[in-house]
């Protein structure tokens, strides 16, 4: 069956594609419209885009698997007044033209989304087929399946936790004879009271205090808070707390409560201190409460979704501090990840837990979006830009050791909120200026690290590399020791605690990316080079060759290579 899934939500809104069980397509909107974290209905560029990649037509969905999110107005059910009301308004072009399915429910004690959702009218005026089937998918149980869709293993505990999502923060499922079984947040809660215990949205409040935007710079804080202490730790601690189930638990009366009482701790301190202050918090509320389950549930595999696990320092700590053998977060962590869940939800609900878990296969690579390789390099010789004589590689490690930084520009977009290869800016490691230097080119916070890339075969004697970070590693999504013996040689990808988020590398999965980094250890005998987003700050990811261009003129980067060649300007 193809289906097309998607998430309409107010930030990360996202399609994807599955060809039954194969994952054809996914694209975040952000890459589309240009906007950083963009959410604001359904994110019709990307359905398009992930269509034309799968090389379908609307009429040839045959399932929309979707979640409770934002709409316009026409594709919801409401009493008959409010509904004639809508429409007037929407004649008279002045209806705003989205409303939350969440807060419709709510108001209406409607609980079922279907129930609220018009799919005839949505089917028939966005030119899909007249069988056309909708599943409407749960916001946990699309994250929690994409964590646990991509192993082979028999028994696993799989744990998400966001801001909120169907009224719901945290979710808890485990794996064990072949039985899924969900022990806590599989509920829709759409017609109750959200539980206030979301210690991502007290996350979101420490972003909002420090100057930074909520739901969108908390990897700032991440980095901030290994520059800080956690004076405040005590004082937020007294609000969370971890109960005889192992469940999250919090005091607010509402969510207006928990940011005016995270605001009032914040109030007057430096962001050092305050981003150092509810990390800790974090990792103790959370480390104790997967702590619980592991032990509760016997699992020693863990995997992971949700926001609050874009934090790579939490995912490490649990990593290390807990008796597992391997753990894997789904790199599409955040609401980006959430529409692959949702066609994932579909065919377990189609085909049932036997036949869903022998069709689990590991993630090779995230590179989901549009391979525009036919098209780079024309887009780069039209504009002039100067093609440089040489083999790709070549040139491109010659450059990187005299101090350049350039763009790798090469194959499908990456999925997810990490450049891995794709799009991802490139230079040497050995000089912690490069830092400074890249953060002013590309107008990003100075305090902010850059992440290493490292070949498989030399991962672990760089890295603190393990059989239960290896998988995880691949994907950039966890931290770990740099070896004390190369700390100096590589400063610019080294945290100040010590660490980094290191993207293990193998040539089947990106040759170019590979080839470069080998040649690059063979000449000058450091085995890394930096990985960064191809981006400039509150910019997605580069995207589209035009996208390309515009960095390389502005002069962003040195160079960019492709695999036909590399250009300058």
């Amino acid at each position: 069956m193809r289906i097309l899934a998607f998430h309409s939500c107010e930030h990360d809104a996202s399609a994807a594609a599955f060809d039954d069980y194969h994952l054809v397509a996914a694209v975040a909107e952000e890459r589309m419209v240009r906007r950083k974290g963009w959410g604001d209905g359904v994110p019709w560029l990307a359905i398009d885009e992930v269509l034309r990649i799968a090389g379908w037509s609307r009429q040839d969905v045959d399932v929309i698997a979707l979640g409770v999110g934002t709409f316009p107005t026409q594709y919801l059910r409401f009493e008959l007044l409010r509904d004639l009301y809508y429409t007037a308004r929407r004649w008279h072009g002045s209806e705003r033209a989205k409303r939350d399915m969440l807060t419709v429910a709510y108001r209406s004690g409607v609980g079922d989304p279907a129930q609220l959702f018009r799919a005839d009218r949505f089917r028939d005026e966005n030119a899909f087929r007249a069988d056309v089937k909708f599943h409407f998918a749960n916001h946990h149980e699309a994250h929690a399946l994409d964590a646990l869709f991509f192993t082979d293993w028999p028994e696993a505990l799989i744990y998400t936790a966001d801001g909120l999502g169907d009224n719901v923060s945290y979710s808890i499922r485990t794996l064990q004879d072949g039985k899924l079984e969900c022990h806590h947040g599989g509920e829709m809660m759409l017609t109750e009271s959200p539980r206030r215990n979301s210690i991502a949205l007290a996350y979101a409040s420490a972003t909002e205090a420090c100057g930074f935007r909520p739901f969108r710079h908390e990897g700032k804080l991440t980095g901030l808070s290994a520059r800080g202490e956690p004076r405040l730790a005590p004082q937020l601690a007294r609000h969370f707390r971890v109960g005889r189930e192992g469940f999250v638990e919090a005091d607010f009366k509402d969510f207006r409560a928990l940011r005016a009482a995270m605001m009032e701790i914040f109030e007057g301190q430096d962001r050092e201190t305050i981003a150092a202050s509810i990390q800790q918090v974090m990792e103790d509320v959370m480390l104790d409460s997967v702590r619980h389950w592991v032990a509760r549930s016997g699992a020693r595999r863990l995997g992971l979704a949700g926001g609050l696990f874009a934090n790579v320092r939490l995912n490490r700590l649990l990593a290390e501090s807990l008796p597992l053998d391997e753990i894997f977060i789904f790199p599409a962590m955040g609401d980006d990840g959430v529409s692959v869940g949702m066609a994932l939800s579909f065919l377990h609900q189609r085909d049932g837990t036997p036949t869903w878990l022998r069709q689990r296969r590991r993630l090779d690579d995230v590179y989901l979006g549009r391979d525009y390789d036919g098209a780079i390099d024309d887009t780069l010789r039209a504009a002039g830009m100067r093609q440089l004589a040489g083999a790709p590689v070549e040139t491109a490690v010659d450059l990187i050791r005299a101090g350049k930084a350039g763009a790798i520009y090469a194959g499908r977009m990456e999925y997810g909120p990490r450049a891995l290869g794709a799009r991802s800016i490139i230079a040497s490691p050995h000089d912690p200026a490069i830092n400074d230097n890249l953060n002013k080119r590309l107008d990003r916070s100075e305090f902010m690290p850059f992440a290493p890339f490292v070949l498989e075969e030399d991962a672990s004697r760089v890295f603190e590399i393990t059989a239960v970070n290896r998988y995880a590693a691949h994907f950039m999504t966890i931290t770990c020791a740099v070896k004390p013996e190369w700390r100096d040689r590589i400063p610019a990808v080294v945290h100040v605690d010590g660490t980094a988020r290191p993207q293990i590398v193998r040539d089947d999965v990106n040759p170019l990316f590979a080839a470069i980094l080998r040649r690059f250890r063979d000449q000058s005998g450091l085995p890394v080079l930096i990985n960064t987003s191809f981006n400039v700050h509150e910019e997605p990811i580069v995207n589209r060759p035009e996208e390309c261009l515009q960095a390389l003129q502005d002069g962003r980067v040195d160079f960019v290579v492709t695999r036909q060649a590399v250009y300058v300007k």
